[in-house]
């Protein structure tokens, strides 16, 4: 990445630790703990807690894992999920997350002003004004922005240390109060309470587990951030948790559940030395938690902007331009500190920050899901020095989206379209970047690779519920485009299809290479074509030899190949000659064989599928038929349809149409009766003729013909088709039942 040319490393895991642990420890264990405790109970929190921390104890470990197998430039989280995601769905996430930040700055300036209540109130009592917290806000906004505009990190750090310490010392003050004790007969907190307000208090309560991957927006300053990211990570996130479990247990049996709810700075009534030790502390926290929000969101924006994720080269350029040789990210921090100006102007950020809550949460949702992916997909290279469990990692998507539903169904839903939108445009701006197949090939792999070996044992796919699974080989794939979209239509719905493009040749370097071009080649007509086809090359000195290996070939679809297609044009008759010399060695492996003679005329798909059935077809029939079907479900032939000739003699008119009537209606095939057109050959007039005749103008003609034939008419039975378009020629290995 560019932004990490000429970084200096200069920090190890205390930054990370104190980072993360500052922000968890905020504004909401001091103003909002209390009223949690004195509205679920104690083992109402503690069942918060739990719940919260099946979302932050797998995203600790799922982060700390991917950290430790690949090396994490800056950007920190937006960092390792487009490094596993992709860069389009990383930026996409990217751009939430840093929004996340940027307005976290704001949500705890204003948190910060609440420290100065005993200010405000006095004021207010002695002149009969009530003055804007903005009177707070804005100067400490700028205090902040210019600690950080002008002194960087460095000072940023330093300062984190010791607002840190404050914190600490304002919580022990807090455990060694004494507070109001409630007699034994009124202690009633820590009965589970008020369990349907459960989710609400969750809502409230859930942002002050959110700071666990504060610090590993540090990760371009980190000496060492495969180490320092699992340890300082996983280390706050347990630490916060257990001093959370004690600071509701303290809440709970130091005051009433009435003072509780109604007084947001209780555990200034309870701590040694009172007021101004927590005020101190809620000060600290807050202003702790701003610092290590506005170090790391200028680091995920600059990060964001060496990749490229946003419409212009300009702001491209300068957002990722750093500052002096530590890279200092000066012009991110500069956006950054303005989007935080607004946001504290406005006052309140309540709404603003239940979206905020979305966004994080899906951020720690799909951590869990790389983690929980790469255990499943077993990518060789993914090789962890520290490692979760796949179990932990789906337990924390679970919960992470489950969670965003159940705070606030339309925030959550808010919050999945913003994201998905944002990914679509990024997509469509950046089409050359992979997205989310970057993840999923090695899961795609092992889920075909269970399926495959499944179908291979179970042999559960029954004879009589076809599906064609098609192999078709050509050594004109670049000259002849027919016979790809025959097979495109073929396996785009109902049926698999492979094409083998043959290479005429010894198997040599230059052989191989050539290969190895045109299979590209062809992978890239398949993408363009959007196609289902599973395409690929073929080296072989003689056509006998190549069949010979295809006809052994198993199928991607995890079946057995049961129809081989040949092609030739009818224009020309050598092609056609070679197909016929390995006629029965194709028939020695029991496929269906289709020969298919295309034309030099445009297809024209109003005009329909024309199926011949001869008196000699009792098996070719359904076949074909089937056959038609399948090609008709591809969206090129939605304004098609089929139509059935039969050829039989005079006398067997009526019945014949009352049998294929009757396996119309049974097979529930899209066949008008209107479409069916019964006839009989005249003294002067073969089959061919016929054919001829009536199907001239048909975007497709379907013909059966028998191993007899093949044997005794060679090349002349499949010629003498001038007047028709592109012809199927087809033989079934047995009947197909019709269901």
């Amino acid at each position: 990445m560019g932004i990490e040319k000429n970084n200096i490393r200069r920090f190890g895991t205390s930054p990370v630790f104190f980072t993360a642990i500052a922000t968890i420890l905020g504004a909401i264990l001091f103003l909002r703990f209390g009223y949690a405790t004195g509205t679920l109970g104690f083992w109402g929190v503690l069942l918060l807690i739990f719940v919260g921390h099946t979302v932050t104890i797998p995203t600790a470990l799922a982060l700390s894992e991917i950290a430790t197998n690949q090396k994490v430039e800056g950007g920190g989280v937006y960092y390792v999920i487009s490094r596993s995601f992709g860069l389009n769905i990383g930026a996409t996430i990217g751009i939430a997350l840093y929004l996340s930040q940027a307005i976290s700055v704001a949500f705890y300036v204003i948190a910060f002003t609440e420290a100065f209540e005993p200010l405000f109130n006095f004021v207010h009592k002695n002149t009969g004004i009530l003055l804007p917290r903005q009177v707070i806000s804005l100067p400490a906004m700028a205090v902040l922005s210019i600690v950080i505009l002008k002194r960087g990190t460095n000072l940023g750090i330093k300062a984190l240390y010791a607002v840190a310490a404050i914190l600490f010392i304002s919580l022990f003050l807090f455990f060694a109060g004494e507070g109001q004790r409630p007699g034994e007969e009124e202690i009633t907190n820590f009965a589970f309470r008020n369990s349907e307000d459960f989710f609400m208090v969750f809502a409230i309560v859930f942002p002050a587990f959110t700071g666990m991957a504060a610090g590993v927006g540090l990760s371009g300053d980190l000496k060492n951030p495969g180490r320092s990211i699992p340890l300082g990570t996983v280390s706050a996130t347990l630490t916060g948790m257990v001093i959370y479990v004690f600071v509701a247990w303290k809440l709970a049996s130091s005051a009433y559940a009435d003072e509780l709810v109604s007084d947001q700075l209780i555990m200034t009534r309870i701590a040694l030395l009172g007021s101004p030790i927590i005020l101190l502390g809620l000060a600290a926290s807050t202003i702790s938690s701003a610092l290590g929000s506005v170090i790391v969101a200028p680091r995920t924006l600059q990060a964001l902007a060496a990749d490229r994720s946003f419409p212009s080269i300009r702001i491209n350029f300068l957002l990722s331009k750093g500052k002096g040789n530590t890279n200092e990210p000066f012009n991110a921090s500069l956006l950054t500190c303005i989007i935080a100006f607004i946001f504290v102007m406005l006052g309140s950020i309540n709404a603003v920050a239940g979206i905020i809550t979305m966004f994080f949460l899906l951020t720690y949702g799909s951590l869990c899901l790389i983690s929980f992916l790469n255990h499943f997909g077993a990518d060789p290279s993914y090789r962890p020095k520290f490692r979760s469990r796949w179990y932990i990692s789906l337990t924390g998507f679970a919960m992470s989206i489950w969670l965003m539903f159940k705070i606030n169904t339309g925030y959550a839903l808010a919050a999945a379209i913003i994201m998905v939108a944002l990914y679509l445009y990024i997509s469509e701006k950046n089409k050359e970047r992979k997205g989310l197949e970057v993840i999923f090939q090695g899961v795609i792999h092992q889920v075909a690779r269970k399926i495959q070996i499944y179908l291979q044992k179970s042999k559960k796919i029954s004879s009589t519920s076809w599906r064609p699974s098609v192999v078709c080989i050509s050594k004109h794939s670049f000259e002849r485009e027919k016979p790809f979209e025959l097979i495109k239509w073929i396996s785009h719905r109902y049926g698999f299809a492979t094409y083998i493009h043959l290479i005429d040749g010894y198997f040599s370097r230059a052989t191989c290479e050539e290969s190895n071009r045109l299979l590209k080649e062809l992978i890239e007509r398949s993408n363009a074509e959007e196609s289902n086809v599973y395409v690929d090359t073929l080296i072989s000195p003689s056509y006998t030899s190549a069949i010979a290996q295809i006809i052994q070939l198993p199928s991607i679809s995890g079946m057995e190949n049961n129809m081989i297609l040949f092609e030739f044009d009818k224009d020309e008759t050598e092609e056609l000659c070679r197909i016929i010399d390995n006629y029965s060695l194709v028939r020695a492996g029991n496929f269906d064989v289709c020969i298919f003679g295309s034309s030099r005329k445009p297809v024209n798909y109003r005009k329909g599928i024309h199926v011949w059935i001869k008196p000699i077809d009792t098996e070719n029939s359904t076949l074909m038929i089937l056959l038609s079907y399948v090609i008709l479900g591809h969206p090129d032939w939605r304004k098609s349809h089929i139509k059935i000739f039969s050829i039989c003699n005079e006398n067997e008119k009526p019945e014949v149409r009352k049998q294929l009537l009757e396996l119309i209606r049974k097979g529930q095939l899209p066949i008008s009766p209107g479409n069916i057109e019964i006839l009989s050959t005249g003294e002067n007039m073969n089959s061919k003729h016929l054919i001829n005749s009536k199907s001239a103008d048909a975007a497709l003609t379907l013909i059966g013909f028998r191993n007899e034939q093949v044997k005794h008419q060679q090349e002349k039975l499949f010629t003498g088709f001038e007047n028709i378009g592109d012809i199927i020629f087809v033989n079934a290995n047995k009947y197909k039942e019709i269901k």
